[in-house]
């Protein structure tokens, strides 16, 4: 489509959500390799103005899922009813009659995501209630019986190695380790799992945390998944203290066994191998050039040594 196909296309969207709208203007928002974003905003028959967002999943989301835009709407609808701080869903369209894929329309949630807090301690402090909200969704709640289990998907990627480890990080050992303890007892009772809770997925305005987006990874699954997930990102972003810090917080907040924890953080460190080059990307356009993939590789090799070092002992 061109720009103007385009719009004239986010137009009828608009209508749908708000009969009677007017398109204002479009732009695009980053929404990594498994969406595309396009943020609309629309002048209303009532006189206000309003923004949205249009998601239409990547190439690769729906190859693997066809359904994915329902099933991102419906995981927002769920976390809605929750109570969780994530954009409203407004929309889902299938059909295929406006925009040639599926997409689905949410919120518009005024916020962007920090990586140079102004006060450390005050966004770690935040960041950690926020994942001890979620993770205080019980896993055996009926309305989350349509989500993925996160321990499937960990033995999925264990039990189907690439033809090729990342030795760099250290992939054939970390395999090894999770490979001769796994399925690891069951500690902690399940609950709900964002599933990538890192500083891009949260949104904050005025050093206050606003939103929490891209739920289309949120599973039932071990609360510890989404902890390491969020101890590695933060060591890479804010440093050693910031993390230490988040998980001392986190840790005063919640009612859970930490003693598997070392495998976790094995776990959360697997999921970059063979792609850190990737991840490393785009921190220069972020605002933060000091973060290189010199600067990961070493974070994630200490990362790896003190949960190697800790089941060791």
């Amino acid at each position: 489509m061109n720009a103007l196909q385009d719009d004239t296309r986010f137009a009828q969207v608009a209508q749908r959500v708000a009969p009677g709208s007017v398109l204002l203007r479009t732009w695009a928002l980053r929404g990594g390799i498994s969406a595309r974003m396009t943020a609309l905003e629309v002048h209303r028959a009532s006189g206000q103005t309003q923004r949205m967002i249009v998601r239409q999943p990547g190439t690769r989301a729906l190859r693997h899922n066809p359904h994915a835009a329902a099933h991102e709407y419906k995981i927002h609808q769920l976390v809605q009813s929750l109570g969780l701080r994530a954009p409203a869903p407004y929309l889902l369209d299938e059909t295929g009659t406006i925009l040639p894929h599926p997409y689905w329309v949410m919120e518009f949630i005024d916020g962007t995501p920090d990586y140079a807090p102004a006060s450390m301690d005050r966004y770690v402090r935040q960041f950690a209630a926020q994942l001890a909200a979620i993770h205080r969704i019980d896993g055996a709640d009926p309305r989350l019986a349509f989500l993925p289990r996160q321990a499937d998907s960990l033995a999925a990627t264990l039990n189907r190695p690439p033809a090729r480890l990342d030795e760099s990080l250290n992939e054939g050992r970390i395999r090894r380790v999770l490979g001769a303890v796994w399925p690891l007892p069951a500690l902690n009772r399940p609950t709900l799992v964002h599933g990538d809770f890192w500083p891009g997925n949260l949104l904050w305005r005025e050093g206050r945390l606003v939103g929490v987006v891209d739920w289309e990874d949120a599973a039932v699954g071990n609360p510890l998944a989404d902890f390491a997930i969020s101890r590695l990102d933060l060591l890479w972003i804010l440093g050693m203290e910031a993390m230490n810090t988040f998980t001392a917080h986190y840790q005063r907040l919640v009612d859970l066994d930490f003693s598997h924890l070392p495998y976790w953080d094995l776990a959360a460190a697997l999921r970059p191998a063979g792609r850190l080059h990737e991840w490393a990307a785009d921190w220069a356009a972020l605002g933060r050039p000091d973060i290189t993939e010199a600067t990961m590789r070493a974070g994630h090799a200490w990362f790896v040594a003190q949960a190697l070092a800790q089941i060791g002992n």
